[in-house]
């Protein structure tokens, strides 16, 4: 059984069954008063967690009306906050969100620790009320999530975790916006019902996908590293879906910015390196046609990931994801990519995160 697999097409059910949950969960802890006086956001995480936050920027800064800075939590904890700044004094006003599904990672702890002592409000999203970043914030955003049916006791590289972070994380902005007044009521119902219909373009996308994703695999098995290229909240997609690759098949995988890409990757010695070039063919979609036609003419294998196939003058392979708003895109684009990986190591028989022996 490809385990990862069976995660990846648990998600829409994780969506559904977690949504009115956490929504409640982002009520109590948000209130009116709070939201109000807010004037800046800082989300802080590692791994998957930095993911969900850089993913989720657009969608605080254009539900919530917050600016909203995501960081790793190493700059933000010993850059950011160090205790070299003195100087540095935050707002009342401001506040932080540390994102660790496990509540353990020392750093985040650390970031909102420092954020805390230097005046701003802290918030963690978490697995529960009892983990050590519960108890090192002012305010906690529980984010359980249910166990897999026949898990068989594997440690499978994450997915179901980070899409409840995001699920939170979109739910936050929204109410947030809506207690300050960014939304109204009814633009905050209609923004959680597309929220949660993401589900259904997620089942829509895992059974288009899934023999396609399994296809490319078997032409890629040949590479020996990958690009995955993503603009706005993608670059995020970009991160998430290298990770996976890393974690699934051990296999060398970078993710970058779009525009990143022409002026760095665009010299790579390996011109047939797999690119997959992720797309929401909304803000980005000029600027994508331009660089998949130089990704294809400078010879790269350009895998597309949109929910419109573009002409980038034959690509190797398309992955297509069902369309919904390009805030919400990080849920449905990385299935695709999650499939390829998840086929990957099948297909490579690599056991998952190389069995934690490291490289």
């Amino acid at each position: 059984m490809n385990l990862f697999r069976e995660h990846i097409m648990s998600l829409p059910s994780l969506i559904e069954e977690v949504f009115p949950i956490f929504k409640a969960e982002a009520e109590r802890v948000f209130d009116d008063a709070f939201c109000q006086q807010l004037t800046r956001l800082y989300t802080i995480g590692c791994g998957d967690s930095h993911h969900a936050c850089l993913a989720t920027e657009l969608a605080f800064e254009q539900l919530a009306g917050v600016p909203t800075e995501p960081a790793t939590s190493m700059q933000f904890a010993r850059y950011a906050m160090g205790p070299q700044l003195s100087a540095f004094s935050s707002q009342p006003a401001e506040a932080i969100i540390g994102v660790s599904v496990s509540g353990g990672v020392t750093r985040t702890i650390e970031g909102v620790m420092r954020a805390g002592q230097r005046g701003m409000h802290t918030i963690a999203v978490t697995s529960s009320g009892q983990t050590p970043i519960a108890q090192a914030v002012q305010r906690v955003l529980t984010t359980r999530v249910p166990d897999v049916p026949n898990a068989q006791g594997v440690q499978v590289p994450g997915s179901r975790s980070y899409f409840a972070s995001l699920v939170m994380l979109y739910l936050s902005a929204i109410r947030i916006g809506e207690a300050r007044g960014a939304l109204t009521a009814q633009q905050a119902e209609d923004w959680r019902m597309q929220l949660v219909a993401t589900a259904e373009a997620i089942r829509s996308t895992a059974k288009h996908c899934d023999a396609l994703s399994r296809e490319i695999a078997e032409r890629t098995l040949d590479a020996t590293e990958f690009v995955y290229c993503g603009a706005g909240p993608n670059f995020a997609t970009a991160l998430f879906s290298a990770a996976k690759t890393l974690e699934a098949s051990g296999d060398s995988a970078l993710g970058q910015d779009m525009e990143e890409w022409a002026h760095l990757q665009y010299f790579a010695k390996d011109v047939a390196t797999p690119t997959f070039l992720i797309s929401t063919q909304d803000r980005d979609a000029s600027r994508a046609g331009e660089i998949g036609v130089a990704m294809k003419t400078v010879g790269r294998r350009v895998i597309v990931v949109s929910p419109d196939s573009f002409d980038v003058g034959g690509a190797f392979a398309t992955l297509p994801y069902a369309a919904c708003d390009e805030l919400f895109t990080p849920l449905v684009a990385s299935i695709p990519t999650m499939l390829f990986a998840a086929y990957r190591a099948e297909l490579k028989n690599e056991p998952y995160f190389r069995g934690f022996g490291g490289g």
